[in-house]
């Protein structure tokens, strides 16, 4: 009788911690509510306009920011969002259907979440029809394949293979959404094995990731593609998945390494191991959405993690503005062997590549 009391006792103070430890999640001052923020934030992409890749197609910061925008709306049940979110798409069925990205890059196939999450929403098939042809050729080989994506493909991997690792998002991204309509393990099993391609190339023993293979300088937000990705990654990959030990295991040692140099504002900064380097925004954010999550998953220990994404979201809401822009964002970058140019890069507010980070985060934590 006494054991079974102790066991009940046992069980109860372990439920108050795992409560306790998850208000931290969820309890918050007025202002900083993911509600509050999410929908500042949401609401701001109504009145912007197109943010085209070359020029000429829907980029991923307008593709990820238009998507997170609906799940936001999905879980706050906000039809009104729902429907101007989907009659901005029906423009592309239409006269803006040159805006519709072409498929022959991991930035541009990437494209396909945004339809594909449509699809899961309303059912209506045309979605599907054109959301499903991103994932499937990003694995079908062109027949102007240069010889060493044509190495890729023989490999098994996406002939996109690059190894950057704002890939891992791209790639990951896309191939789970179709393995979600689609139920086919195909899609969320060559995202997988692609992901461990990844973290055996680039991962370096500290946990995070040179920005490439030739540009040894930890990037804030490439590292966040990487933490993002693995991510969603994990939240989709079925437990008997051969490759989902290697992929955890990659995670937490990037989160442990993450938290160790998350500063004492809450924020990581632009090279994250830089402490004179500024404190960067979408970074921060992609970091502090794969803290959420793993907390609510339970990947990651809820009492040491918990505190972390807490402290980063508080830190991350001072830098939105009453119009929902965000601030001190980098812009776009591309690779260069050269840290000057990762301190110098132009910070702007209300850039794309910052929203969207900020919607994970908001999205994250009003997931039950």
């Amino acid at each position: 009788m006494l054991k079974k009391l102790f066991l009940l006792l046992l069980i109860a103070c372990s439920l108050q911690v795992t409560i306790a430890q998850h208000k931290e999640l969820t309890d918050f001052p007025k202002g900083y509510s993911p509600e509050e923020v999410g929908k500042l934030i949401a609401y701001r992409f109504v009145y912007m306009g197109n943010a085209l890749h070359a020029g000429k197609w829907i980029g991923y910061p307008q593709t990820f920011y238009w998507k997170s925008g609906l799940n936001f709306a999905e879980l706050t049940k906000d039809e009104l969002l729902t429907t101007y979110l989907k009659n901005r798409f029906e423009l592309l069925f239409g006269k803006d259907k040159e805006l519709l990205p072409i498929k022959n890059h991991v930035d541009l196939n990437m494209f396909g979440s945004l339809p594909l999450t449509l699809y899961r929403i309303t059912e209506d098939k045309r979605y599907f029809d054109l959301g499903l042809p991103y994932a499937d050729t990003q694995w079908e080989v062109p027949a102007d394949a240069k010889p060493e994506e044509k190495a890729w493909a023989d490999k098994g991997y996406s002939w996109q293979t690059r190894l950057w690792i704002d890939d891992m998002y791209m790639i990951t991204i896309v191939q789970s959404e179709a393995y979600k309509v689609t139920g086919d393990r195909k899609y969320i099993d060559r995202a997988a094995k692609e992901m461990v391609l990844y973290l055996d190339e680039l991962q370096r023993p500290n946990g995070l990731f040179y920005h490439a293979p030739d540009v040894p300088f930890y990037w804030g937000r490439g590292n966040g593609w990487m933490a993002a990705g693995v991510t969603e990654l994990l939240r989709y990959l079925p437990e008997d998945s051969e490759y989902r030990p290697r992929i955890l295991e990659g995670y937490r040692k990037m989160m442990a390494s993450l938290k160790q140099y998350q500063q004492p504002n809450g924020m990581w900064n632009q090279l994250i191991d830089e402490a004179d380097c500024w404190a960067e925004t979408s970074g921060s954010a992609m970091f502090a959405y794969a803290f959420i999550t793993g907390v609510k998953q339970g990947w990651l220990d809820s009492k040491e993690y918990a505190p972390a994404a807490r402290k980063a979201w508080l830190a991350l809401v001072d830098y939105v503005d009453e119009k929902g822009s965000v601030s001190e964002v980098c812009v776009g970058t591309n690779k260069k062997n050269d840290k000057q140019y990762y301190y110098d890069r132009p910070r702007r507010t209300g850039d794309f590549h910052g929203q969207f980070p900020y919607l994970w985060c908001v999205n994250a934590l009003l997931e039950k």
